[in-house]
């Protein structure tokens, strides 16, 4: 699994792996460090749930971070204005190189490499360069999702503020369409410049599956960034070396992709349950998701109806609600999955706004 799609897709194993090896204590100083000032507990306390949002933060402190990283790590003065009281303070600084900050924004505004979880036309997926990352705490109290374009940056929470678990909400669910919302809006009149690519790196090709330089075995091949002083051993690789340890996974992607009688719908899952939002009903679109690229077209078939026929292996579809069973066809091969899509039931909020704390 690369960094870069366990971080678009919000994965935690490898996150809690990752922070397993820096160490908690190395994490914690750097929330410090990026303004969390409500995280006082021991690094002992937090244990490898930190990476996973253990600690209690508030919206304020993640937009004050995020508009470090919006900014490369940059400082800048901050203004706040709640009711008549006026406040200025700056944001945190971070020596960190911008190279860093910039491979950053480039993963979290990758629209594709998010779209194993979210797909490539969701909630999260902007007219223009958009970096953005979503987030939901423990039995669902509270959802998250924070990002930012070259002009602005937008925090968004949504929960109960007696918090109360909301039922299954998360934060692509909760939050993401008002930060959604509240983006198109900022960037009405005038749309943002697009980031940067990280300054110094190299694009090159490599092997979806095993992360390394293409072989002519390699059935997937995408592009990723490389600092400079890594081209000549990514140059250097001949073949696809691997440990023991990975050959069972292999071969489980092999077999998924490559079985002769049956295909891997990978979204939407067996007996997934879907919202729709009333006032979204013609926006919330659901894609349609094979393991592997099929050598024959695809025909998608829901409830018995054929919806297209495609050389690809995904096609998208506007939610509507039912049961719904889903099957795909290339050649000789076929898998189908059943989900549901229900009706979300729109409770009246209340009027103004209050800042507050996760509970």
């Amino acid at each position: 699994m690369r960094v870069r799609l366990a971080l678009a897709n919000s994965l935690n194993v490898p996150a809690v792996r990752v922070l397993e090896k820096m160490g908690v204590q190395t994490f914690l100083d750097r929330l410090h460090q990026l303004g969390f000032e409500h995280l006082t507990q021991s690094a002992e306390y937090y244990g490898l749930g930190l990476t996973l949002g253990s600690g209690e933060v508030s919206l304020w402190e993640l937009a004050k971070a995020y508009v470090t990283m919006a900014r490369q790590g940059q400082p800048t003065y901050i203004v706040t204005r709640l009711d008549s009281t006026t406040q200025t303070n700056k944001s945190p600084y971070l020596p960190t190189s911008g190279v860093t900050w910039q491979l950053m924004t480039d993963m979290l505004s990758d629209r594709h490499a998010r779209a194993t979880v979210f797909g490539v036309d969701s909630i999260l997926s902007l007219p223009f360069s958009a970096a953005v990352k979503t987030g939901t705490s423990s039995n669902f109290r509270d959802t998250w999702t924070v990002g930012f374009t070259t002009d602005y940056t937008v925090a968004t929470w949504v929960g109960n503020f007696d918090g109360d678990p909301m039922r299954q909400v998360s934060g692509v669910m909760g939050a993401a369409p008002l930060w959604n919302r509240i983006m198109l809006h900022l960037h009405e009149h005038q749309e943002p410049a697009s980031f940067p690519p990280p300054k110094g790196m190299v694009q090159l090709p490599i092997c979806a599956i095993s992360g390394l330089r293409p072989t002519p075995d390699c059935s997937s091949v995408v592009q990723e960034y490389f600092y400079a002083q890594d081209v000549g051993d990514y140059e250097r690789q001949n073949n696809f070396t691997k440990s023991s340890e990975y050959d069972e996974w292999l071969a489980r992607q092999n077999q998924s992709s490559m079985s002769s009688d049956k295909l891997k719908i990978v979204s939407p899952h067996q007996n997934d349950v879907f919202l729709l939002y009333p006032d979204e009903k013609t926006k919330q679109r659901l894609e349609f998701k094979l393991a592997g690229t099929p050598t024959a077209p695809v025909e998608w078939w829901l409830n018995g109806q054929k919806l297209a026929t495609n050389s690809s292996d995904s096609v998208f579809w506007t939610l509507r609600p039912g049961r719904w069973t889903l099957e795909a066809k290339s050649g000789e091969m076929s898998g189908k999955v059943s989900f549901q899509v229900e009706l979300a039931s729109v409770k009246p909020t209340r009027r103004g706004f209050s800042v507050g704390y996760s509970h």
